[in-house]
């Protein structure tokens, strides 16, 4: 191993998380034997039993490779993905871990949306959309489960604990949270699907969509669930 190979390695395992995450890239590029360091970090850190990051970032990178050796070589270690699809209502995440491992947001926010009309139940999933009053009784453990795939598969860029963070941040303003994460400009909403940005050159947090021509109330009753200190988001 090269002593600069030796080093990222080093620095993948040992250094600060902005450290590590810059490791990775430099991993990535210096071809089978970076990468080869990358599948051995991540055989050692999975599966996780909470979110992290650089496990997050890890896989993606690799993902996003796009080599059919090594996408093959993760769909077999990883099947289900490297965080645990956990449902107290037995619902079946893969979908939602698998469109955001290929990066495909825009289906992405579409199986979420989904997956918490069926959280809500079946009046629901009938209307597509929810009302606050649903929200409030939803499992902290699948939202923590939707919300770290989100936030593992984005390199920490979207998520609803990301959206959260803006919010209070923002002094739990909604007129200041929507320009912010890109929902609104002035006053003119962001038409959907095309004026929304379905990659990560997106603003933080700009996904996924919640129906704020609606209002505020469902955004604020997600924002305000136990969840978030429940998992230490």
């Amino acid at each position: 191993m090269s002593d600069n190979l030796t080093e990222l390695s080093q620095q993948l395992h040992d250094a600060s998380e902005k450290k590590q995450l810059t490791a990775i890239a430099a991993l990535a590029a210096m071809g089978e034997e970076g990468q080869g360091v990358l599948l051995d970090y991540l055989a050692k850190n999975t599966p996780l039993e909470k979110p992290l990051l650089v496990v997050g970032t890890t896989y993606q990178t690799l993902r996003n490779l796009g080599q059919e050796a090594i996408t093959a070589k993760l769909q077999q270690n990883y099947p289900t993905g490297i965080f645990p699809l956990q449902s107290a209502q037995g619902i079946d995440y893969l979908s939602l871990q698998e469109a955001l491992a290929r990066q495909d947001f825009e289906s992405a926010d579409e199986i979420t949306r989904d997956k918490l009309c069926e959280l809500a139940g079946p009046g629901a999933s009938q209307r597509q959309w929810l009302y606050f009053t649903e929200v409030e009784k939803f499992p902290a453990l699948d939202l923590h489960t939707i919300n770290a795939l989100w936030w593992l598969h984005s390199n920490g860029n979207f998520g609803f604990s990301v959206q959260r963070r803006l919010w209070l941040a923002s002094g739990k303003e909604f007129t200041k949270l929507w320009p912010k994460i890109g929902w609104k400009s002035g006053n003119v909403w962001t038409r959907w699907p095309k004026g929304f940005t379905w990659d990560l050159s997106a603003p933080q947090g700009h996904l996924p969509l919640l129906n704020q021509l609606r209002g505020v109330r469902v955004a604020e009753f997600l924002y305000s669930h136990p969840v978030w200190s429940q998992y230490g988001w």
